[in-house]
């Protein structure tokens, strides 16, 4: 399945004006269980850097998570990096008229080659590392470009059904994937490896979410992939099944998960 290509002509839709970007960024929010999932965590984080903190948007996509970081501290400066050089371009535009780009700057880069040695308090990965073979090379980078005391949070699919992979029979529902999913294991020992300390991992997507996710992701993309005229119907869908979702969004991020198609992981320098 091809995601990438329905994320582009989402982007377009709702390019040009600040009200339909920020429309896009709130519908980002309400949609996306794993965005529940990492503001939370954000939070969190963010009791602990009330003043001044450099902050990296590892792999930045439409630039939400760099709006809603630049809103949790208005001292917080950003580099955003994506390797999508046309939303690199976008993202700037967007965050020129509004005032922001004086503290949120976008950057075309590689994360496999990033060197912005004890720059960063925190760095965010949020649905990237999925994506990158290379994923270790990646987690040495992220430390050494974290301060001492930095903090690195990461949101990747699980090997527990992430990217909808259950089995080796499988294929995943993203063709850009390069892998299936982390497990807690193989991820806390890469991030080890790489330097890192106090790792802490829990599933996200747990068996609302996961219902959640099939009803607001799966299916909607599926039928876009199918034809674009699908964005015609889609917001009738939406109105249908969108309020079941948030109620099992809720449920999701308040208990704590067994097992989960997704991952929140964080580490300490």
């Amino acid at each position: 399945m091809q995601y990438e290509p329905i994320k582009r002509s989402l982007g377009r839709f709702f390019a040009g004006s600040l009200f339909m970007r920020k429309t896009l960024y709130f519908l980002l929010d309400l949609l996306l269980l794993r965005t529940w999932h990492v503001k939370k965590a954000l939070r969190k984080i963010a009791r602990q850097f009330q003043g001044d903190a450099s902050v990296l948007d590892a792999g930045s996509g439409f630039g939400q998570y760099s709006w809603c970081m630049s809103k949790m501290n208005n001292h917080w400066n950003i580099k955003a990096v994506d390797i999508n050089s046309e939303q690199i371009e976008d993202c700037n535009r967007f965050f020129e008229k509004t005032g922001l780009s004086g503290r949120v700057i976008f950057y075309t880069g590689d994360l496999t080659t990033l060197a912005d040695l004890n720059s960063y308090n925190i760095i965010l990965s949020v649905d990237v590392m999925e994506h990158i073979e290379q994923d270790v090379i990646v987690f040495k980078n992220f430390y050494k470009s974290l301060k001492d005391n930095g903090i690195l949070l990461i949101s990747t699919p699980s090997d527990q059904g992430g990217s909808n992979v259950h089995d080796d029979t499988e294929e995943s529902f993203i063709d850009e994937h390069v892998r299936d999913g982390y497990s807690i294991k193989d991820i806390t020992e890469k991030l080890t490896l790489a330097g890192f300390r106090n790792i802490e991992a829990g599933f996200t997507y747990g068996k609302p979410g996961n219902i959640s996710w099939r009803l607001s992701m799966k299916y909607p993309v599926k039928m876009l992939n199918v034809s674009r005229l699908f964005f015609i119907i889609l917001p009738f869908y939406y109105l249908i099944f969108f309020p079941v979702s948030i109620i099992l969004n809720i449920f999701d991020l308040l208990l704590t998960h067994n097992t989960g198609t997704g991952l929140l992981v964080t580490a300490r320098k």
